[in-house]
C-alpha cells in the first residue's frame, strides 16, 4: 500500500518550511514528509510556503525540490507548487515545444477544457513568463482548422452563465446540421465559429436541440465531419460543456487502459483538476468504471509518485 498520508494539519508557511528543509538535509530526501505536506497545501499556502522559504533559507523551494526528487514524483510536484493559472500557461508552453518535443493533443485539451476566464488569466501569465504571446506559440505550432479553432477560442470573451436564447440555439443546431450531415465535405467555418464562439450552457443547450431535431447526436456528427486535432478540440469544447467530470474521467480511464500508462496525461489531469472538481471526475469515475479512481491510480502507479497522487485524489470513497 502507499504511504500513509497524515491529515492537513494547521501549521504555518515557517513550520512547513522548517519541516522541508530538514526533510532536505542529510543523505537523500525523506520524500514523504515532502509529499505529507504539499499535497494538503492550497495555492495560497503554496505560495506563503515558497515565499517564506526563500526567505528562511535563500534558495527557491521549487529548484530544491527539483534537485532532490526524480522522476514522475518530481513532475508532478513541480506542476503542483504552481497557482492553477501558472500551472496550466506552464503545460501549454512545454506542450507547444517550449522543452522540445511538441504534444498538440495536450496543448488543445487545456485549451479548450477551460473557462473564458482560465483563458485569460493563463495568457496573460504566458506573455509574462515566457515573453512570447500564447497566439504566436499557437500560429507556430498548429495548422489548419485545428489552429484556427485554438486561436478562435483563446481570442473571443464568451458569456460564462448559465443563460442561454432557445432561439439562437435552435439556429445554431440547424448551421451545425446544414455545416455538417446535410452537405458533401464540411464547412469547418461554422463549427469554429459557433464552437468558439459560445457559452459552455449555450453548446449544451445546442447538443441536446441538435439530438431532437436530427435524431442524432452532435458528437457523432463531429467525429462524422472532422478528424485529428480539430475533432479532437471540438469534441474536448463539446464534452467539457455538457459534463466536464465525465470528461476528465474518460481522459484519465484512456490513460490508464490497456498496456502501461501514460503518465504524463494521468498526472496532468490529477495535479491541475485538484483544485477544481477532482470530486466530481471521482464520482464519474466510479459510475462510469465501476471501481474508484484511487484504486485505478493505485494499481497503475508506485512508490512516492503513487503516494502524491492519492494525497491529491484524498478519501477513496
Amino acid at each position: 500500500m502507499a504511504s500513509v498520508i497524515i491529515p492537513p494539519v494547521l501549521s504555518s508557511p515557517r513550520d512547513d518550511a522548517i519541516q522541508l528543509h530538514r526533510a532536505f538535509k542529510g543523505f537523500g530526501c525523506d520524500t514523504t514528509t515532502v509529499i505529507n505536506i504539499l499535497a494538503h497545501r492550497d495555492a495560497t499556502q503554496r505560495a506563503y510556503l515558497k515565499q517564506e522559504y526563500k526567505t528562511m533559507y535563500h534558495e527557491e523551494l521549487s529548484k530544491r525540490l527539483s534537485s532532490e526528487l526524480s522522476g514522475n514524483t518530481k513532475k508532478s510536484v513541480l506542476l503542483w507548487m504552481h497557482d492553477p493559472a501558472t500551472r496550466d500557461a506552464t503545460i501549454i508552453r512545454q506542450a507547444l515545444g517550449g522543452e522540445a518535443v511538441v504534444d498538440l493533443k495536450a496543448a488543445t485539451e487545456v485549451i479548450c477544457s477551460r473557462t473564458p476566464s482560465q483563458i485569460l488569466q493563463f495568457k496573460n501569465i504566458y506573455f509574462a513568463t515566457f515573453g512570447v504571446y500564447l497566439e504566436h506559440d499557437i500560429e507556430f505550432q498548429a495548422s489548419g482548422d485545428h489552429k484556427n479553432l485554438l486561436l478562435a477560442y483563446v481570442g473571443t470573451p464568451r458569456y460564462e452563465g448559465l443563460e442561454v436564447d432557445r432561439a439562437t440555439v435552435e439556429y445554431d443546431a440547424k448551421a451545425l446540421f446544414k455545416a455538417g450531415e446535410k452537405r458533401l465535405g464540411t464547412d469547418e467555418k461554422t463549427f469554429v465559429q459557433i464552437f468558439s464562439g459560445r457559452s459552455s450552457a449555450h453548446l449544451a443547450a445546442v447538443s441536446a436541440a441538435y439530438h431532437s431535431m436530427y435524431g442524432s447526436s452532435l458528437e457523432k456528427a463531429v467525429k462524422k465531419e472532422t478528424s485529428g486535432y480539430f475533432e479532437h478540440a471540438l469534441l474536448t469544447i463539446l464534452r467539457c460543456a455538457e459534463h466536464p467530470g465525465m470528461y476528465f474521467a474518460k481522459v484519465l480511464h484512456k490513460a490508464m487502459k490497456g498496456l502501461g500508462t501514460d503518465d504524463s496525461t494521468l498526472l496532468r489531469v490529477i495535479v491541475s483538476r485538484a483544485e477544481i472538481d477532482l470530486q466530481f471526475i471521482k464520482a464519474e469515475y466510479r459510475k462510469k468504471y465501476g471501481k474508484t479512481l484511487n484504486d485505478a491510480v493505485h494499481s497503475e502507479t508506485s512508490g512516492n509518485y503513487r503516494a502524491f497522487l492519492l494525497a491529491l485524489l484524498g478519501p477513496n470513497h
